[in-house]
């Protein structure tokens, strides 16, 4: 992905010098809203702590930020910009409305939100109560050597996804989906949850397609292969499980793929309306 010359993002908080450590998070993600389900694609029922071993801790010492992990928070601030510039846009063009950007939180090892606490092994969240991302970068080696999802749009996908929600938060698709999913059965609440997934990943093609002019060769199949890589069915045969489609919250890897792919050849918001889908 071509991003020299691309301005960073000002809606950067950056937490990774406050000495959180790499340790666990105390109460993980949950309490308030969606969180439990809005990771990019680790919720999935399984052991994900047995998939993450072995990722590397960029973080130096306390209070200190290696190298590698400030090139991947710079990384992250363009592709943000990104995203704020294309979303301006598209709200303005297609839906009419004004865009209020989020805020992407950057941390180190665990982290407090007002929706829980956070460690490298819950991946990547958006938090509606303060319409905040949150995104521990050394997740960003834990997809290309633990997940198989290598790239540097690859990892655009994931930053692009989780801004995603805060488009759906914006649009007032969260909250009507999390009354929905209260009134719901498990396996009924888990089915509406992967709707609204595979939404965000439409919507994250939607992006990719207004960034053309950024993109490199292999860039939209590192997006596609990404996708696929987190599908539900995919991380639970990684976990040594039988895929069981009740338990899914993110959606297949075909279906995650299939829908990125729609957003990306469409570029309208309106043909991501999963809710109406007959077929996912």
């Amino acid at each position: 992905m071509r991003l020299r010359g691309v301005k960073g993002s000002r809606n950067i908080e950056d937490r990774r010098r406050s000495g959180g450590g790499r340790g666990r998070a105390a109460g993980g993600i949950g309490g308030v809203g969606l969180i439990v389900v809005l990771a990019i694609g680790l919720f999935t029922g399984v052991d994900v702590t047995s998939l993450l071993e072995g990722a590397d801790a960029p973080q130096t010492q306390s209070g200190q930020v290696s190298a590698q992990d400030e090139q991947a928070a710079q990384f992250t601030s363009s592709v943000l910009a990104t995203t704020e510039q294309v979303w301006t846009k598209i709200f303005n063009e297609q839906l009419d409305r004004q865009y209020n950007p989020p805020v992407l939180v950057l941390y180190s090892g665990v982290t407090q939100s007002p929706c829980g606490g956070a460690s490298g092994a819950t991946g990547p969240f958006y938090c509606p109560a303060d319409k905040k991302a949150y995104l521990d970068t050394s997740f960003f080696t834990t997809m290309s050597r633990q997940l198989g999802a290598s790239g540097d749009f690859a990892a655009a996908y994931v930053i692009a996804h989780e801004v995603a929600h805060h488009v759906q938060n914006e649009l007032g698709i969260l909250p009507k989906v999390d009354q929905a999913r209260r009134a719901s059965s498990q396996n009924e609440a888990n089915a509406l949850t992967v709707r609204l997934e595979l939404m965000a990943d439409c919507l994250s093609g939607v992006w990719a397609r207004n960034v053309q002019g950024l993109l490199e060769r292999g860039d939209l199949e590192e997006a596609l292969n990404a996708a696929r890589m987190i599908g539900d069915d995919h991380l639970q045969r990684q976990a040594g499980r039988v895929p069981n489609p009740h338990t899914f919250t993110h959606g297949t890897s075909a279906q995650r793929a299939r829908w990125f792919d729609t957003g990306y050849e469409t570029g309208n918001v309106g043909r991501c309306d999963t809710f109406a889908a007959a077929r996912l």
